[in-house]
């Protein structure tokens, strides 16, 4: 498990290499609109479909993935049954936190955020799905989390830079 590291880039490569069907959601959807918003995890909204939960499944065993937040060591049958049968998972990995949201507070899920996600180009040659700015925005206003509000003004200042024509500044996650 990691010590403090936090790769973001690192658990996409592995997510893509096992064609993992996922939105880039939460604080680094956020980086990637021009938040100046710092979170050490990636949270992804993943497709349901039972194929899909499979190559998760891989992934997370390749990234040596376990719960995260549970005091004593629960057993937890990582595969695309026990995927199935829950939504989010919170997990650290080798590379740092990943939260795994089937639907997020606020959305339908994968298909409802894939519509209006943007494919954006990050880091050493990636090519990422973002959710939308404005599915962000609904995501953190459906939160309602202290952390969600003070963010709400910021990402509504981008999405209006945006529409205004301004060039975004992405952030590096």
């Amino acid at each position: 498990m990691t010590d403090g590291l936090f790769d973001a880039g690192a658990l996409v490569r592995v997510l893509q290499r096992h064609e993992v069907d996922f939105v880039i959601i939460g604080g680094i959807a956020g980086q990637l609109w021009g938040s100046s918003t710092v979170t050490q995890d990636l949270d992804i909204c993943y497709s349901r479909e039972k194929p899909n939960l499979e190559h998760l499944a891989e992934a997370l065993r390749e990234l040596h993935a376990k719960l995260r937040g549970v005091k004593e060591d629960v057993p937890f049958r990582l595969d695309a049954r026990t995927l199935f049968n829950g939504d989010s998972f919170t997990f650290t990995t080798d590379f740092g936190a990943l939260d795994c949201l089937g639907t997020p507070t606020g959305t339908n899920g994968y298909s409802d955020l894939k519509q209006a996600a943007e494919t954006m180009r990050v880091g050493s040659g990636l090519s990422v799905r973002v959710c939308s700015i404005d599915d962000l925005i609904r995501m953190k206003r459906a939160a309602g989390r202290a952390k969600d509000r003070q963010a709400l003004e910021e990402l509504g200042g981008l999405r209006d830079e945006r529409a205004a024509g301004i060039p975004k500044k992405p952030r590096s996650p």
